[in-house]
C-alpha cells in the first residue's frame, strides 16, 4: 500500500512539473492565432475640384472685335489744326482709330494743346479701349509744348555732362511735361549713336557718338519716362546715326552689316529692351547688306527675324511716320502699309492728312479680307497693342490745367542742380 501511494506522488509531482514548464500565455496564444477582427476600409478621400483654367482677358476681348476694331488700332494718326473737326472724331467713331500723334501745327497754347487732347479723349468715351495720344519731346530742338514750358536741354548737352542719375530725372521731366497735357506716349527717347559727323537730322538729338555713352543714358532717360507714368518709345531703330541723308526727304542707305550693327548701333537698342522698354519706332533706312529690298520699315529680317527673335523684343513695334518721303517717293503707300504688317510692325503711324489715315485703314481691312494678310497676325499685333495700353494703365479720363509755375520750378532746379558747373 505504502507502495502505491508513492507511486501517485511521483505521478503527481511529474504532472506539476509539466504544468509549471508549460508556458503561461496559452490563451493568449490561442487568442492572438485567432483572426484580427475586420476593420472598415476608409473610403477614397474625393478628388480635388480640378481648377478652372484662367483666361487671358486680353485675348478674350480680342474675340468680341470686329475686325474694323482690331484693325483701327494699328493705325496712329495725324490732325489737321488746333481743334478736332468731324475727320477726326470719324476716324475715333466710325474707325477705332488706335491714336494720335501731335506737331507743332496743332499746338498753339497750353489751353489750346489741353483742350484739345481733352476733346479727343471725350470723344472716344464709349470705346473700352483708351487712345494713345502721342507727341514728340526730346528735349533741345525737338519739342512740342508749348514755350511757357521750359525747355530740356538737348541730348547731347545731357551726354556731355554724363550723368545717369540726371538722365533719369530728365526722363521723369519728359514725361511729367507731355502728361500735364494729356498725352501719353512720348517718342523718346533717341537711341541713335551719332557716329557719322554728315547726318543731317540726328545730330545733338543724340547723347554721343559713343555707344556706352548712349546706352548708359539712353537707357536711364527710358526709364525715367517709364516711371514718370509715359509710355516711352526708343528710337529710331536699327540706328539712324551713320547716315548722311534725311529720311524726311528721301531714303538714307547705310552699308553696314549685321555683325557692325550688334558691335554698335544695336548695342543701345538690346539694353533698352533688357530694361524692360515696351516700344520701339523703326526707321526708313536700307541696309542693302541685311535686306537688298526693304527699308528696316518694311523688313520682316530686320524686324521678326533681329527685332523679335535674336533681340528677344516682345513689345509693340511702331513704323516711322509712314508720309514721310523715304517712303512716298519709292513706294506705294498701300504696298508699303501691307508689307509694314506682314513685316512685323503692330502700328502704323501716319501722321499727315486724314485721307492717308483712312487709305490705311481700308487697304489693311480689305488685305485681310481677301486673304493677302491673316487676320491671326492682325490679332498679335492688336494683343501687344492692348497689352500695352494695360501695361501703362492707359485713360481717357479728363486731363486738368497744369501747375505750370510748378513745373517750370522744378524744370529750373533739376537743371542748376546738375548743369550749375558745366
Amino acid at each position: 500500500m505504502y507502495k502505491r501511494i508513492g507511486v501517485w506522488l511521483v505521478v503527481l509531482i511529474y504532472a506539476s512539473l509539466l504544468i509549471g514548464c508549460t508556458p503561461r500565455n496559452i490563451d493568449d496564444n490561442k487568442n492572438n492565432n485567432k483572426p484580427s477582427p475586420v476593420q472598415p476600409v476608409p473610403s477614397p478621400s474625393p478628388s480635388p475640384e480640378p481648377k478652372p483654367i484662367e483666361k487671358d482677358p486680353i485675348a478674350e476681348q480680342i474675340k468680341t472685335m470686329t475686325l474694323d476694331e482690331k484693325i483701327g488700332q494699328m493705325i496712329i494718326a495725324g490732325i489737321d489744326g488746333y481743334e478736332m473737326n468731324e475727320n477726326e472724331k470719324g476716324l475715333i467713331q466710325n474707325y477705332h482709330i488706335g491714336g494720335f500723334i501731335l506737331f507743332g501745327r496743332n499746338i498753339e497754347s497750353p489751353e489750346q494743346l489741353l483742350a484739345l487732347n481733352n476733346s479727343l479723349r471725350s470723344a472716344n468715351s464709349q470705346s473700352k479701349i483708351p487712345l494713345i495720344l502721342s507727341v514728340d519731346e526730346e528735349g533741345g530742338r525737338i519739342s512740342r509744348i508749348p514755350k511757357v514750358i521750359k525747355n530740356l536741354p538737348a541730348n547731347k548737352a545731357i551726354g556731355k555732362i554724363n550723368n545717369k542719375k540726371f538722365s533719369y530725372e530728365i526722363g521723369l521731366l519728359l514725361a511729367e511735361k507731355v502728361k500735364a497735357f494729356g498725352f501719353n506716349m512720348d517718342f523718346a527717347p533717341v537711341l541713335d549713336i551719332n557716329s557719322n559727323p554728315k547726318n543731317p537730322v540726328i545730330g545733338d538729338r543724340a547723347f554721343g557718338s559713343a555707344s556706352e555713352v548712349v546706352t548708359d543714358l539712353g537707357v536711364q532717360t527710358m526709364m525715367g519716362i517709364k516711371a514718370g507714368g509715359a509710355v516711352p518709345v526708343i528710337k529710331h531703330f536699327p540706328g539712324h546715326g551713320d547716315t548722311s541723308v534725311d529720311s524726311h526727304v528721301g531714303l538714307p542707305t547705310v552699308e553696314h552689316d549685321l555683325e557692325r550693327l550688334k558691335s554698335f548701333e544695336l548695342i543701345p537698342f538690346e539694353a533698352a529692351i533688357n530694361n524692360g522698354a515696351g516700344c520701339v519706332m523703326v526707321a526708313h533706312i536700307l541696309l542693302p547688306q541685311i535686306d537688298a529690298e526693304n527699308p528696316a520699315s518694311l523688313s520682316s529680317i530686320m524686324i521678326t527675324d533681329i527685332l523679335r527673335k535674336q533681340l528677344n523684343f516682345e513689345g509693340v513695334v511702331i513704323t516711322d511716320d509712314m508720309t514721310m518721303a523715304a517712303i512716298t517717293k519709292n513706294y506705294d503707300l498701300a504696298a508699303a502699309a501691307i508689307q509694314a504688317v506682314k513685316a512685323g510692325n503692330d502700328i502704323i503711324l501716319v501722321a499727315h492728312k486724314y485721307e492717308n489715315a483712312l487709305f490705311t485703314f481700308h487697304t489693311l481691312n480689305k488685305a485681310v479680307l481677301d486673304g493677302i494678310i491673316e487676320e491671326e497676325r492682325i490679332d498679335q499685333s492688336v494683343y501687344r497693342i492692348l497689352k500695352l495700353k494695360q501695361d501703362y494703365h492707359l485713360q481717357d479720363d479728363t486731363v486738368q490745367r497744369a501747375d505750370i509755375e510748378k513745373l517750370n520750378n522744378k524744370i529750373t532746379d533739376t537743371l542748376d542742380k546738375y548743369m550749375r558747373n558745366n
